[in-house]
């Protein structure tokens, strides 16, 4: 079985595969009579001719080593993952080669952290690593399937780094 180690996520090395959204560098605006700051559209939600959503999640935590079988895709719409919890999670991506998965990337993200899949994406599950697992997401509603599996012939290994 093929190891993939994961790796601390960083804006840079997630921007082929959507938005790494967090509250780095100064607010955009101070606002609520200075007692909040706006970090303003820090992602590129993409529904196409259907409307967002926002759903919850609740997910049992896993484990690393973790055993990647299989990723998904969704060709209309992107996908957001707000975690409710100050908890790290463990995110997995793979670039399209020709309709399918290529190389899979694993990355831990930091708490507080959220990702935006772009249209298209090829992705792990979601993957809490601690509990409770709630997530809330923002993605597309609408008629038609929008959901493509990908099963490995044989799975990958995702290690710690």
């Amino acid at each position: 079985m093929t190891q993939i180690v994961a790796e601390t996520i960083s804006a840079a090395a997630f921007a082929p595969f959507g938005d790494l959204i967090d509250i780095s560098g100064e607010p955009d605006k101070i606002i609520n009579q200075g007692k909040c700051g706006r970090y303003h559209d820090r992602a590129g939600l993409d529904f196409g001719n259907a409307r967002a959503g926002i759903s919850l999640f609740n997910a049992n935590p896993r484990e690393l080593p973790y055993r990647l079988e299989m990723v998904e895709r969704h060709p209309d719409g992107s996908q957001a993952f707000i975690p409710m919890t100050h908890q790290p999670f463990l995110v997995i991506v793979a670039p399209d080669e020709g309709g399918k998965p290529g190389q899979p990337k694993a990355f831990i993200t930091l708490p507080g952290q959220v990702v935006n899949y772009h249209r298209g994406t090829w992705h792990g599950v979601l993957t809490p690593l601690h509990g409770p697992g709630l997530f809330a997401v923002v993605d597309r509603i609408g008629d038609g399937p929008n959901l493509e599996e990908y099963w490995f012939s044989t799975p990958y290994e995702v290690v710690d780094r």
